[in-house]
């Protein structure tokens, strides 16, 4: 990373609601062009390289840490939202609403990373305070954590695109039953049918509409309320700043150095009934936390190389949402696969643990809804049009190749570590 590249681009996507007309992703990625070439300066000490290797270095470590949190807190939400009577079956609907929220207020604030002092000169109230010297909040490790650590990592666009597909079949888990015989790692319920096809197709826009929807009704809720909020929004001291830095690299190295020690070691409590019980945590949890930071730091670095190539189609989010899709294709049909002596999908509970932390973990991790939303709102109409378009066709198209052809061949099974 680069001086040239001192705003990321993956979060380089303008306000969904202050900025100027004129002013949109497109245009922004235009003048950082521009700009990447500047007139030549004094040469600078060394000091500036050291500061900008620990800088890359803490934002490393805030992107691993933010997607340990990220990805905990999106398997909370689905399951505390998949419940018999839920009004809504597809799980990580909230989650993607809640991280695109999260997203907006973040991308529309002045306030937290902005260091300011009263302008004596001024006289106007809501100009009273004037920055100084304050680097872009784009640059600033927790900033950037936040954005494309937590909220990258809270939302899912290849769960998302799964949703899509198994609507498409008529495969969308709806819990029916007793509360207390219902989990979603756990067999799975009793399926609501379709009778035809005209059902299905009522599905699928049923699941793209609330998704896309809902996701970008958070985007801008998050963006109001970070406006509305603003009088009372304080600036985080750079003190503190510097002080976290530190803090959260240690913090994200010694929580990616537990986790894998729990996965080598609860496996010798197997059959352990107790909360550490392996079959509780080992599958859903740990190797979701495992490989979380990887997907997460592959697309911060995608988007950071292929984003800016073409301003009318960020190019490194596509990558990432595609790529993660594919790749959650393949772990779901070697899962669901009746595969009876393989060390992956039915044959294994370990493999089918694996397969499902690449799907909750690294696949939840490299993709994002709400960094894909928040460009849909920065790009001009016609461009945001394309790019979602083709976000989801190709995306769809995938899982059509790679779960379809399981699924209208040889069927899909109830995977070993899901059953009872």
């Amino acid at each position: 990373m680069s001086n040239s590249q001192a705003e990321l681009d993956e979060v380089a996507a303008p306000p969904p609601i202050r900025h100027h007309p004129d002013h949109d992703l497109e245009t922004q990625h235009t003048n950082k062009d521009e700009e990447s070439h500047p007139p030549p300066k004094a040469k600078s000490q060394g000091g500036d390289h050291t500061f900008e290797i620990w800088r890359n270095i803490y934002i490393i470590g805030h992107l691993t840490f933010f997607s340990f949190v990220g990805t905990l807190l999106r398997i909370a939400v689905e399951c505390l939202t998949f419940y018999p009577g839920a009004p809504i079956a597809t799980s990580v609907l909230w989650a993607n609403v809640g991280g695109s929220m999260v997203m907006g207020f973040l991308s529309e604030d002045k306030n937290l990373f902005t260091i300011k002092k009263p302008d004596p000169k001024k006289t106007d109230d809501e100009t009273f305070q004037q920055e100084v010297d304050s680097p872009p909040k784009k640059t600033i490790p927790l900033y950037v954590g936040l954005t494309t650590g937590f909220c990258g990592s809270f939302t899912s666009f290849s769960t998302f695109i799964r949703d899509i597909f198994l609507a498409t079949i008529n495969s969308v888990p709806v819990p029916l039953g007793k509360y207390s015989a219902i989990s979603l790692f756990t067999s799975p319920p009793a399926m609501a049918r379709a009778p035809n096809g005209g059902h299905s197709f009522m599905a699928i826009l049923a699941v793209l509409f609330t998704e896309i929807g809902l996701s970008l009704a958070g985007l801008f809720l998050g963006a109001h309320l970070a406006i509305g909020l603003s009088p009372w929004t304080p600036s985080l001291p750079r003190k503190l700043l510097n002080m976290l830095n530190p803090l959260i690299l240690i913090l994200a190295i010694l929580s990616w150095v537990a986790v894998i020690c729990l996965v080598i070691l609860l496996p010798h409590y197997g059959r352990d009934s107790t909360i550490w019980s392996a079959e509780l945590w080992r599958g859903p949890v740990l190797f979701s936390l495992l490989f979380a930071p990887v997907g997460c730091l592959a697309r911060f670095f995608l988007s950071l190389k292929l984003n800016a190539r073409i301003p009318s189609f960020p190019l490194g989010t596509f990558v990432a949402n595609v790529a993660g899709t594919m790749v959650l294709g393949m772990a779901y049909s070697l899962q669901h696969a009746s595969i009876s002596v393989s060390s992956l999908g039915g044959g294994s509970v370990n493999g089918c643990q694996v397969l499902q932390g690449i799907m909750d973990g690294f696949c939840g991790c490299l993709t994002t809804v709400s960094t894909w939303v928040l460009e849909l709102s920065g790009l001009r109409r016609r461009h945001a049009y394309l790019y979602g378009l083709i976000s989801i066709v190709v995306a769809y198209c995938a899982l059509v190749v790679e779960i379809g052809s399981l699924k209208w061949t040889l069927g899909l099974t109830t995977p070993i570590c899901f059953a009872e």
